[in-house]
């Protein structure tokens, strides 16, 4: 068989089994539930079970706090049709268009991208951070 055919070949039925897919709508992020979850956080992290557990509203994230109450959150997330989780020790976080941004401090995924609105943005920044001490105001003489 020439060359060029097999590689024809070869090209197109990558690309069909691409179209294939993303048609049958398995190239869609996973949307998770609470129980879902909380069963992604424990495929990873067995000694640390859930304690509280904040769910998107799209289904795509999850912020855990575990029983271990000196341990960081911990983050869930939609990876195509699996789901990744990290816990949040060192990570960045930074306000976006479309949500929140997180740097983490994990080469194996450094960047997340959290896709909330404004208000739901708002509180898993609140979340994250921790509540901002208020400022001591100044007393007047």
């Amino acid at each position: 068989m020439p060359l060029e055919l097999l590689l024809i070949l070869v090209v197109g039925g990558i690309s069909a089994i691409a179209l294939l897919l993303h048609l049958s709508g398995r190239s869609q992020p996973k949307v998770m539930t609470e129980p879902e979850a909380r069963e992604a956080w424990f495929r990873q992290f067995p000694e640390n079970p859930v304690v509280d557990l904040t769910l998107a509203k799209d289904g795509h994230a999850a912020l855990i706090q575990t029983a271990d109450g000196s341990a960081p959150l911990g983050l869930v997330w939609s990876f195509g049709a699996d789901t990744v989780a990290r816990f949040l020790e060192g990570a960045k976080l930074s306000p976006c268009q479309q949500g929140l941004q997180l740097r983490l401090a994990d080469f194996s995924a450094p960047t997340v991208q959290l896709h909330l609105g404004q208000a739901e943005a708002a509180l898993w920044q609140e979340l994250i951070e921790g509540p901002s001490s208020p400022q001591p105001r100044k007393q007047e003489v």
